[in-house]
């Protein structure tokens, strides 16, 4: 499931799904909803949409490399694999901003990047926040590594 992922990012980073695909898509949505906005409103609309959509597919593909990662492909909380799964996230979100460059209609950008690994250290925070949540609990098993 993971490079299936990957393989869903680099595609969603293609010609197909430039600024201008999902300037029409939010159009659509907005005047299917009977949604009226002003321009300004419109572009911080397209911004926040955007830039979500980099956080959360870097959060799931976060969640699909700590569950590859993981000895007993569970989600309990391991920082060893919490870590390399953060680490691996980031350098593919390099590679992808680095893939941009050569698609017609795109832009690599650092800070897409950061957006992205963001994204994975969101995901890896909540792992862990439900890992120590889980804990506190009457009957949870110990942890394996200390916090």
């Amino acid at each position: 499931m993971t490079a299936a992922w990957a393989t869903l990012i680099f595609f969603l980073s293609t010609q197909t799904f430039t600024v201008g695909f999902t300037e029409w898509l939010l159009r659509e949505i907005l005047q299917l909803a009977h949604i009226r906005v002003s321009g300004h409103t419109f572009y911080l609309l397209h911004h926040l949409v955007r830039k979500s959509a980099h956080a959360t597919e870097y959060a799931i593909f976060f969640a699909f490399i700590y569950h590859s990662l993981s000895p007993d492909g569970t989600f309990r909380w391991r920082r060893r694999e919490g870590v390399e799964s953060l680490l691996l996230a980031a350098a593919y979100s390099l590679t992808d901003e680095f893939h941009q460059i050569f698609v017609p209609g795109r832009t690599a950008s650092l800070v897409d990047s950061g957006i992205d690994t963001a994204g994975a250290a969101l995901a890896l925070a909540l792992i862990y926040m439900a890992h120590r949540l889980n804990r506190t609990k009457p009957g949870a098993e110990p942890a394996d590594e200390p916090a």
